[in-house]
């Protein structure tokens, strides 16, 4: 049995275990398992969010963090407006939207937690240059909330646990004596390594595609989105950033949004008066 095929099986297996919810990606309506409550994440984040303020040192620079949160305010209407004309569900109805600007010129990252919790990174705007560039960072990071891959993660989790019990219980603990020999960092290794990663690189290249989106939809530059990922690569160089440890190649990922352009542009359009 492939590798894959096994966590497939094994994900359909975990659903007898748990209350089943095999639902779809808004959008790009890839297949999605999600066991874990989004309503528990979403809380865990939006405490999570509030540590890190009372610990972060903020920006105060409130032209920028105005424009980050001009850029927030179109993509949040347009999100709504975009599921809403096509009678979809809303993902995002039950957010709470909130942007900061994080005063750390040395590092490059920007993220968005579930529910809406949006962090921008001053070390980042070196790259995006210009409020095009930092509207396509934006609508990739807001993707992730949007396309529940959170949610998704937790729930890949949950089940891989599960059946890795239940495994270990049909070959008379073999998993136990060997996690116990080995180390568990070490199966953990394997596991992240062999299964995780390509699936988040499936997640980072769909939050690349839905962040086009969001971003055409607002009316924004999305070849900015192809030029700051070039630019990006020169200021990092050999380094990768943790930021950027599961994304795409930064050669084949400004191929693959240039292709995407035109399409997105056509299917996407601008909304007006956003």
């Amino acid at each position: 049995m492939q590798r894959r095929d096994f966590i497939k099986y094994l994900g359909c297996g975990c659903c007898a275990f748990a209350i089943p919810s095999c639902t779809s990606t808004p959008i790009t309506n890839r297949k999605q398992l999600k066991i874990y409550p989004e309503s528990t994440i979403n809380a865990n984040a939006a405490k999570a969010y509030i540590a890190f303020k009372k610990k972060t040192k903020m920006s105060k620079d409130i032209g920028t963090l105005n424009m980050v949160k001009r850029i927030g305010g179109k993509m949040e209407k347009a999100i709504t407006y975009y599921f809403k004309s096509k009678n979809l569900k809303d993902p995002t109805n039950n957010f709470k939207w909130e942007y900061i600007l994080v005063d750390d010129d040395k590092t490059l990252n920007a993220w968005c937690m579930p529910g809406g919790k949006i962090a921008i990174y001053t070390g980042i705007l070196k790259v995006t240059k210009n409020e095009d560039g930092l509207a396509n960072v934006m609508g990739h990071e807001i993707a992730h909330a949007v396309a529940k891959h959170s949610v998704e993660r937790a729930s890949a989790a949950m089940a891989l646990n599960l059946g890795t019990a239940v495994i270990d219980i049909f070959t008379g603990g073999v998993i136990s004596r060997t996690r116990d020999t080995v180390g568990r960092s070490t199966g953990y290794d394997v596991l992240k390594v062999g299964i995780f990663n390509p699936f988040t690189r499936k997640q980072e290249s769909e939050a690349d595609y839905l962040g086009l989106a969001f971003a055409s939809l607002t009316g924004y530059n999305l070849y900015e989105g192809a030029e700051l990922w070039g630019r990006m690569q020169k200021e990092i160089g050999n380094k990768t950033p943790q930021f950027l440890s599961t994304h795409p190649s930064p050669k084949n990922r400004i191929r693959q949004i240039r292709n995407w352009i035109p399409q997105i542009r056509v299917q996407f359009p601008k909304i007006k008066n956003i």
